[in-house]
């Protein structure tokens, strides 16, 4: 009887331990996806905006805006972020994404 408690235990035990480490790479690959769509998103906007007289106006704004977090909210900001949200209506990023994307440019 102690020797299958044993065996019990022990194959508990190992189905823990691979339960709590898959558990730690799927929880890690939702991190390192979400961070990447960040950067991706952020580089997409600098790429496509670097040139347009609008974005590079609001760059003022848009430091205040992020060092204020969020608090500040420029005119010349706002405008930006519509503009860049006519442009790119697919794009699915916070305001304050694309304050630091503006920064980036």
């Amino acid at each position: 009887m102690s020797r299958k408690y044993l065996i019990g235990a022990a194959l508990m035990l190992s189905l823990a331990g691979t339960a709590n480490a898959t558990s730690f790479v799927v929880t890690t690959d939702a991190v390192v996806g979400a961070v990447a769509a960040s950067t991706d998103a952020t580089s997409d906007i600098s790429s496509s905006f670097r040139d347009d007289k609008i974005v590079q106006a609001a760059r003022d704004d848009a430091a205040s805006f992020v060092g204020s977090q969020g608090d500040i909210r420029g005119a010349k900001l706002e405008s930006a972020l519509r503009h860049i949200r006519a442009q790119m209506p697919a794009l699915q990023a916070s305001d304050a994404q694309l304050a630091q994307a503006i920064l980036a440019i």
